[in-house]
């Protein structure tokens, strides 16, 4: 059987358990390992509210090599002060002293997700990760096991995998992510864990992941909102028999490529399981000033509350799409503002087009379609991913407990 998890490049073990930090009874303690230790990069939220496990990974992350990473869900260890720190640090130091292979504490990574302001059920997680270590492999069960235990209110495991020819050999760039609500852009939106077996520079990665990550998971949202614990990490060993990539070269730029598909997989799939999501849409904005402004417009439309419910009910209600988008604060000319619904014009130069309504609502009611607005005063464009908004959001976030 292809593996098609985390574990897909060589080097990488992993492991996912149940360790009782949720009361379901789901998978809540993971760990992804790398043996030989990897080179590494991460992007972290911008939200001035960090959890323990985000400002304890922006410390680490500075370490030549990392050596694990350690993830719960079902607990965020978010605004726990000073005892969330220590909690954090000691899953680090756990991890480290379990894996056997001298790695230090400020090698390993640790994230969390789940609810804010609750402490670590320490006693729990001590157990979790003493049992998630002595199940660590490179299996496709394993990987999907690691997925599994990273989840809160997702309804399906997340996976993609990329295979490219470097010097005439394979490399493997492996992913997973997790988020389903308090998904805004500006990172990381979530936590995202990639792993590679190319011999990238660390310079030469960290470029990498930021462009991967802007294009992609940071276009995405789905309520506005980012979260305190959001995180993207990608661990590369070195061990593919490819030879290194340490300039930007032809080489770089397969790599960069396939992970950008790599992340562009996984944002649909994570949107199109975004809680309560039925479907998914992409805004792109053309004609700006600015691409700044660009960027804004696309958002303004992908977060008013209106469109999203008329995308719900596949309703072509392009009155709120213009509406959204004249109160985003951005340059447009309203003579020549113009939108469609992927080929379909509804609204062109200032003026409503005739449209074949049936048609257009076929086109909302997809898993996933494109609404284009021409803002008539540039040429620079930009976009950004939506989901609609169902009861089932509501329900969800008004009784939310993981």
């Amino acid at each position: 059987m292809a593996n098609d998890t985390i574990t897909a490049p060589k080097g990488f073990l992993a492991a996912g358990v149940h360790a009782g930090i949720k009361a379901s009874g789901q998978p809540d303690i993971g760990i992804l390992v790398c043996p030989t230790g990897a080179r590494a990069a991460a992007v972290f939220t911008t939200n001035k509210i960090t959890s323990a496990p985000v400002q304890v990974s922006r410390q680490h992350i500075k370490s030549r090599r990392i050596f694990a990473v350690v993830v719960n869900s079902g607990n965020a260890n978010a605004c726990t002060g000073r005892q969330g720190l220590k909690d954090a640090m000691e899953m680090c130091r756990l991890a480290a002293a379990l894996l056997g292979n001298k790695a230090r504490p400020d090698q390993i990574l640790v994230a969390s997700t789940g609810i804010i302001g609750h402490r670590l059920p320490m006693d729990n997680v001590v157990k979790g990760i003493e049992t998630a270590c002595g199940q660590l492999a490179a299996t496709p069960s394993a990987g999907l096991a690691f997925s599994k235990a990273i989840m809160t209110t997702d309804r399906k495991v997340k996976l993609a995998v990329r295979r490219i020819v470097v010097g005439g050999e394979q490399v493997t760039i492996a992913g997973t992510i997790k988020g389903a609500g308090m998904i805004g852009p500006r990172m990381a939106t979530t936590l995202c864990f990639l792993t590679t077996d190319a011999a990238v520079s660390s310079a030469l990665l960290a470029r990498a992941l930021e462009a991967a990550i802007d294009q992609t998971v940071n276009r995405l949202t789905v309520d506005g909102h980012q979260s305190t614990n959001d995180m993207a990490v990608i661990m590369a060993s070195g061990l593919a028999d490819a030879p290194p990539i340490n300039r930007a070269d032809g080489a770089y730029r397969r790599f960069c490529r396939a992970l950008l598909e790599l992340c562009q997989d996984l944002v649909v799939q994570m949107g199109l399981d975004a809680e309560g999501a039925t479907r998914m849409f992409k805004v792109v904005v053309t004609g700006a000033a600015t691409r700044s402004q660009a960027a804004r417009a696309a958002r303004a439309v992908a977060d008013y509350p209106l469109v999203k419910c008329a995308v719900h009910g596949g309703d072509p209600n392009w009155g709120r799409i213009i509406c959204a988008v004249g109160s985003a604060g951005v340059d447009l000319n309203p003579a020549r503002l113009s939108c469609r619904l992927d080929r379909i014009w509804v609204f062109r130069n200032g003026s409503p087009c005739r449209f074949d309504r049936a048609a257009a609502s076929s086109v909302i009611k997809r898993p996933f379609h494109t609404i284009t607005i021409s803002l008539g005063v540039g040429r620079q464009s930009d976009f950004c991913y939506g989901v609609d908004l169902s009861r089932e959001y509501v329900t969800i976030n008004a009784d939310y407990h993981t």
